[in-house]
């Protein structure tokens, strides 16, 4: 197991442990769990991650902490859309779809707004770090 892999499991377990809260990094953050199926796998991947909650809308952002690549969910859910996502106590399904130009833009910017290190993360990178809404029933 990488380390990448083992913060996320521990993350994981401490999200389910604690019906979604969880300390560290993530103090008083909104996380989630994404479950997406692998593009050239076909298995479950399972990763915690911040999200925001707007007009009654939830995104993620594929930011990787700025790296120059997109991370691998990133890819998994472009390749097969249906998602599986646990908040707080409970699980739904979801579909990801993308968002693109003045729209991709104005959430990010409220979620640089709401965490500055999103704002690091666009300025570490030349790629547009991706913005992705979940629609489905919570």
């Amino acid at each position: 197991m990488s380390d990448t892999d083992s913060w996320n499991q521990r993350i994981i377990d401490e999200f389910r442990a604690n019906q979604g809260r969880v300390g560290g990094n993530f103090e008083g953050a909104p996380v989630l769990l994404l479950h997406t199926t692998g593009a050239r796998s076909g298995a479950e991947r399972v990763n915690p991650m911040m999200y925001l909650e707007q007009d009654g809308r939830r995104f993620v952002f594929a930011s990787k902490a700025g790296a120059d690549t997109h991370p691998d969910w990133y890819f998994n859910l472009v390749a097969n859309p249906t998602v599986t996502v646990e908040l707080g106590a409970g699980t739904y399904t979801a579909r990801a779809v993308p968002l693109s130009g003045a729209e991709r833009d104005g959430i990010y910017a409220e979620q640089s707004r709401r965490y500055p290190g999103f704002a690091e993360y666009q300025q570490k990178t030349s790629r547009v770090i991706p913005v992705v809404e979940l629609v489905g029933e919570a």
